[in-house]
């Protein structure tokens, strides 16, 4: 009898477009599971963080649950991190939103806010090229170039570059995609972006099914209890561009 895939949490904290991850997830054969319990965090072979709308507003949404220790100590774990649009954001360590908010400061680096200018609207909404610099799991099958759907005003600045796996213009060039180590984010909506954003999905899955170890597929020890657990994946070091 075949093991079914690990188990992905999807963090809930109010932030808008959960139910669609959840759904992609599922499109692409895994078992997704929405929870605002930090106990669940704690427990949780893979995750995801999705967001809408104001870093400000879900770092206080966060904070309530009692979520931002657990994440900080699940990145800190090994075990695979996606982050998606906000869910990106929150990962690095301040946003210039409201005057300046503080985040999870699991990533190095700050989150700013677009300059409106010419034909340039804040905040981008719609289809832009994503143009990759290394190769990495999550982006199996995925050619540079490829268009992927955007909506925010605010983009994430790594203070260290290497960590940024793809990259969009929009005025500036920014962080589209950022991978280090187990913890990789898309400033993007995948469940937004069509085939190719479903096979990020199923990528991810990929890269989860890979880090599980076998005493979690034999039921003899969850990946959430050991502490040798190994990371997901490694960021590649081998750049094309």
């Amino acid at each position: 009898m075949l093991n079914p895939p690990p188990e992905i949490v999807v963090v809930d904290f109010d932030a808008g477009n959960l139910r669609s991850v959840q759904r992609a997830l599922e499109a692409v054969g895994q078992r997704a599971r929405v929870t605002t319990d930090p106990r669940d965090v704690d427990r949780a072979e893979a995750l995801v963080l999705p967001g809408v709308g104001s870093a400000q507003d879900s770092m206080r949404k966060l904070s309530a649950l009692g979520m931002v220790g657990p994440l900080r100590e699940y990145a800190a774990s090994g075990r695979p991190f996606l982050g998606v649009c906000v869910g990106m954001q929150l990962l690095f360590d301040s946003s210039e939103e409201g005057g300046g908010v503080e985040c999870l400061g699991i990533l190095p680096g700050v989150v700013r806010l677009f300059q409106a200018a010419g034909e340039l609207k804040v905040p981008q909404i719609g289809w832009n090229r994503v143009w990759l610099k290394y190769d990495h799991p999550l982006l199996d099958g995925i050619p540079g170039g490829s268009y992927f759907y955007f909506v925010h005003s605010y983009y994430a600045e790594p203070a260290e570059p290497e960590i940024t796996l793809g990259q969009a213009d929009y005025g500036i060039d920014f962080a589209a995609i950022v991978a280090s180590e187990n913890v990789v984010a898309t400033q993007f909506h995948p469940e937004k972006s069509a085939d190719l954003g479903l096979r990020l999905y199923r990528n991810f899955g990929r890269i989860v099914a890979r880090s599980r170890p076998r005493s979690a597929v034999s039921g003899q020890q969850s990946v959430a209890t050991r502490p040798d657990a190994p990371p997901a994946f490694t960021r590649a070091v081998t750049a094309d561009g």
